[in-house]
């Protein structure tokens, strides 16, 4: 039964104003899911007021409550998991085991943000007079505005929401076009739970409208954004306009080296860990890799073997590894850049075409021999594709590695502890996975350099992001012996 997804606004459910909705299709099958209302500047403007009017209440509330508000949610993602990850393949289409691990994921970030919470610690300073206390006090920024991709629909919207949550601020969230009904699946469980009228707000709709009233609104102090580099730069300089704060994950264009002296088995499963995890549809999959030369033929024959008997398909079949791209663009542009890469000399070894369907299917995909100056070592895929290079040592491999102006994720195997230490502190990136294909957890940093963003989200460090320092001096009366 196809799902009308609504606006939650104010502590209720809502259609747009103009009662516009627009169907959400399954990328395997082409089905209808359901249809989403389309909110615009006045639905974002309602909804930007109602968190502004939510926030002297939510920011007043002891971190306990907020905390066991939270955990409230975990449980109810919890409870709800298989519905939503079935929901989540069908609107997104990756395999339904991918899908529940995207929702536990999401619990795991009310659940640490939950105790978080609690550990907003402010502090004393010496002060230079005896007349004097001087106090640092952490306190929410206030009205948060966050937009959320599709590659992750629900742990997008906990890893930006929650820590807003923790921090006391309230919080207005667009998602993407391509998956909402998953939000609104995730805002059912914070409505069940119970935070107040107003506290979070759901506003679907075209971007640049709604974006606009989070850019010029002063009553928005935060925004946070996953999304492209282009929309990133744009966001964040009108941001500065009014000096709101910025949290921008902007994507990367991931190396994975490998080492001749790695466990070449493990490594070959975390390639396909990495790169095809979401079809290669996620912002820190692995994009270029390097294998130590001596290694390389042996390496990369493994690899195809592997790559070869994996099964593409619809992620509501048990047996299916990699699922649908998200579209129709996205599958033609896959093509189309493997395509010139082949003209050009690259080697294929596997795949390099789209599959037939309903659905938007790609092979997954390993070249070699890719001639420089291709878009492949150029720029992020974002799709099941992936590209090979041979290194000769360790500087070049770390070179080429940072030789891109993107820095969010990196990946190297190696049994040489040095080895692993010295290139884990020369890579220049965000994060960085030893031996290690899937590193993201609720519980760290998550975020790049260069122009893969700036700010952090998960850890302490994403609770941080929504909180502002006051410092207060007080100056005491003189006591009765009058020296204060």
């Amino acid at each position: 039964m196809a799902r009308e997804g609504r606006l939650y606004i104010g502590g209720g459910w809502v259609p747009a104003h103009d009662g516009a909705v627009a169907e959400v299709r399954d990328p395997a099958t082409g089905a209808v899911v359901g249809t989403m209302a389309q909110g615009g500047p006045a639905e974002a403007t309602e909804a930007v007021a109602a968190a502004a009017a939510a926030f002297p209440g939510w920011a007043a509330t002891p971190a306990p409550a907020r905390a066991e508000a939270l955990r409230r949610v975990a449980a109810l993602l919890g409870e709800r998991r298989e519905a939503i990850a079935a929901l989540m393949t069908a609107e997104q289409g990756k395999p339904l085991a991918e899908a529940r691990g995207e929702v536990g994921l999401t619990a795991d970030y009310f659940l640490w943000n939950a105790e978080e919470a609690r550990r907003v610690y402010g502090h004393t300073i010496p002060a230079s007079t005896a007349g004097k206390r001087l106090l640092a006090l952490r306190q929410p920024v206030g009205v948060s505005a966050a937009i959320t991709p599709w590659n992750f629909p629900a742990a997008m919207i906990g890893r930006k929401i929650a820590p807003a949550l923790a921090a006391g601020c309230t919080v207005v969230c667009k998602p993407a076009p391509a998956t909402p009904l998953v939000a609104c699946a995730v805002f059912e469980c914070l409505h069940d739970a119970g935070l107040p009228a107003g506290v979070a707000n759901l506003v679907a709709g075209p971007a640049e409208p709604i974006g606009e009233v989070f850019l010029t609104d002063p009553r928005v102090r935060k925004i946070s954004f996953t999304g492209s580099v282009r929309v990133g730069k744009e966001l964040m300089r009108r941001a500065a306009a009014s000096m709101k704060r910025v949290s921008l994950e902007l994507g990367g264009h991931a190396p994975f080296l490998v080492f001749a002296d790695a466990d070449m088995e493990q490594a070959v499963a975390g390639v396909i860990a990495s790169k095809l995890r979401n079809a290669g549809q996620t912002c820190i999959c692995a994009d270029r890799l390097y294998v130590e030369a001596r290694a390389f033929e042996p390496f990369m024959a493994a690899l195809a073997e592997r790559v070869r008997g994996l099964r593409v398909g619809p992620g509501t079949d048990p047996a299916t590894d990699v699922g649908p791209m998200i579209g129709a663009p996205a599958a033609l542009r896959a093509e189309r850049v493997v395509e010139e890469a082949v003209a050009g000399g690259a080697r294929l070894l596997c795949g390099g075409s789209r599959l037939p369907g309903p659905g938007h299917f790609f092979a997954p995909t390993l070249l070699t021999d890719v001639p420089s100056g291709s878009a492949l070592e150029a720029a992020e895929i974002f799709a099941p594709v992936l590209a090979a290079w041979p290194f000769e040592h360790e500087e070049e491999a770390v070179r080429r590695a940072n030789d891109t102006p993107f820095g969010l994720a990196a990946y190297l195997y190696t049994r040489d502890l040095s080895r692993a230490v010295r290139v884990a502190e020369a890579l220049e990136y965000g994060i960085v996975g030893v031996n290690d294909p899937v590193p993201t957890v609720a519980q760290a940093p998550f975020g790049g350099v260069k122009e893969s963003g700036v700010g952090r989200e998960g850890g302490a460090e994403g609770i941080a992001g929504y909180l502002e320092t006051k410092f207060v001096s007080l100056a005491l009366d003189p006591g009765p012996s009058g020296r204060g």
